[in-house]
């Protein structure tokens, strides 16, 4: 004999069976977290396949943990671990856990892709209990060559995307990260700076709208969320005002033939003169070329402890090798470019060169999502207005010498980057840059070594103050550095804001206290509801 039975009914049917299964060693949060989340969202799957705790299997939740996180400084032993990690399959999901959070007084991280830093994405100093919210499921990327349009979820890398758009034309690209494993979502909400900046700007700067989770639990595209908040998350740093679901991003111009390009000087190739040099033509040269220098000590002879330093300027050029050849004749010379020093390829096979895959990778590598480096690490940013002189160049190199494993990587500005105002978006640093620096130092003996090498850097940064931006000396928010101050009681925000946002930091602040009145999306250094 047949009967109906109700949707209502089969849910709760659905849902009992679901908690049924959960194993009994699953924390009562856990489980609580999981009857919000069926309660509030259309979940049709066995639940327990999108939580990893060390209550259920120790193993595999170390491994979810640590799967994406770039900076092992952050997986210690003595470091905060979440509660559990979930990973939604749809947006609902995203929507039901920050309502379900909320609800059972449970602070949220949000991870795309765990490059942050200084692992605010996946670690949570005084926050008890938290939970991380993976987006790595997330990845559809659409691209739409008809409106020159893609929307990317939140959980995409980079190098998906960029492997969506070339899968469509060759002759589209995107002008966002170098490091292919990046995702989109944390990427873009920190500006996204590139190889094709000097002739598009920032990713971020080509974002056309997007979709947010507000801390209401509900999803907003640039229409809903009104254009102060769409403005603050382009640029503004991640985990402030909202889970970035999607952006939709500008495609933009490709040539068919990309031209790159590896030459490395050392002090004894006069190395010094030659940097000096670029300090002053690399934001003026054409906007089609753009050549970071990547700095390093590097052994002389096979002779333990002879180094030198060496300096990589890598290159993308948006056209031909004899175009580039004219280019750099005329511009650059110093550097000695020679045609055989040029490989022509595709955007996409430049894409790869920069990011650091070998020639023979074939495109779909791009879609493995790894990061190519995983370290114990801390870093550091500046913003460069005047020339660094001969003297204070060789002061660095005494730093570095004496340090195991440092790396700076010089980025110029100029072109496109110079033509935006400072104010179009959070990201703040633009006309009169010379360059960005990155600095680094890396270690592989964890906490052993660990003090020495955070002394270095502190050191080495406290030397270069004199020969970088002031008032304020400027910082790269998605570089996060938490030794430029936290959102501690007492302490002032702005001492870090401006470093990072200049005077946007006060509209952020102002958006933040509207947008997210009771501060529920926030970390270290998330944009405070207020200032003082």
């Amino acid at each position: 004999m047949a009967f109906a039975i109700s949707k209502r009914d089969a849910i709760a049917f659905l849902v009992t069976l679901l908690l049924v299964s959960v194993p009994l060693s699953t924390s009562t949060l856990q489980k609580d977290f999981m009857q919000c989340l069926v309660d509030n969202s259309d979940i049709s799957f066995p639940i327990t396949a999108s939580f990893y705790s060390p209550d259920q299997n120790a193993t595999l939740f170390k491994e979810e943990l640590e799967s994406t996180a770039q900076n092992l400084r952050y997986l210690t032993p003595s470091n905060p671990k979440p509660v559990f990690i979930f990973e939604p399959l749809y947006e609902t999901h995203v929507q039901a856990a920050v309502v379900c959070a909320k609800k059972l007084q449970l602070h949220l991280r949000l991870r795309s892709g765990g490059h942050d830093y200084e692992g605010l994405s996946f670690v949570a100093e005084g926050e008890t209990p938290f939970v991380v919210v993976d987006l790595s499921k997330l990845r559809q990327v659409d691209v739409d060559l008809d409106s020159n349009s893609a929307w990317a979820h939140a959980g995409a890398t980079i190098g998906e995307v960029y492997y969506r758009i070339q899968e469509k034309s060759q002759t589209h690209g995107f002008p966002a990260g170098l490091c292919s494993s990046l995702g989109i979502g944390g990427h873009l909400v920190g500006g996204a700076y590139g190889s094709m900046m000097r002739k598009f700007g920032l990713g971020a700067d080509n974002v056309l709208d997007a979709r947010i989770v507000d801390a209401n639990g509900q999803i907003l595209d640039r229409a809903a969320m009104g254009e102060d908040v769409f403005w603050a998350i382009r640029g503004g740093g991640g985990g402030s005002f909202g889970v970035i679901l999607a952006w939709k991003i500008k495609l933009v111009p490709v040539p068919a033939t990309v031209t790159v390009f590896t030459v490395t000087k050392t002090l004894e190739q006069d190395g010094t003169n030659v940097l000096y040099k670029w300090q002053q033509v690399a934001d003026k040269l054409d906007d089609d070329l753009f050549i970071r220098v990547i700095i390093s000590p590097a052994s002389k002879t096979t002779k333990p402890g002879n180094r030198t330093i060496s300096m990589s300027y890598q290159a993308q050029f948006l056209g031909d090798s004899n175009r580039l050849m004219q280019v750099m004749q005329k511009s650059f010379p110093e550097l000695g470019l020679t045609n055989k020093d040029c490989t022509e390829m595709s955007w996409i096979k430049s894409v790869m060169y920069i990011a650091g895959f070998p020639n023979s990778a074939a495109p779909e590598a791009l879609l493995a999502g790894k990061s190519l480096f995983k370290n114990h690490f801390k870093a550091k940013s500046d913003f460069v207005k005047e020339p660094i002189p001969v003297e204070g160049l060789e002061g660095l190199w005494k730093r570095f010498l004496v340090e195991d494993s440092p790396l700076t990587i010089w980025n110029p500005y100029g072109g496109m980057m110079s033509r935006i105002s400072e104010s179009e978006i959070p990201f703040p640093h633009r006309n009169g840059t010379l360059f960005k620096i990155q600095w680094l130092s890396t270690w592989q003996d964890g906490k052993v070594s660990e003090a020495k090498h955070m002394t270095w850097i502190r050191e080495m940064y406290s030397y270069m103050e004199q020969y970088v931006s002031k008032s304020p000396r400027q910082a790269y928010v998605n570089y996060r550095d938490l030794d430029l101050g936290t959102n501690e009681e007492g302490s002032d925000a702005r001492e870090w804001g401006a470093k990072y946002y200049k005077g946007n930091f006060e509209r952020l602040v102002k958006i933040k206290g509207e947008f997210d009145p009771d501060n529920f999306f926030r970390h270290e250094q998330s944009v405070p509801t207020k200032i003082g």
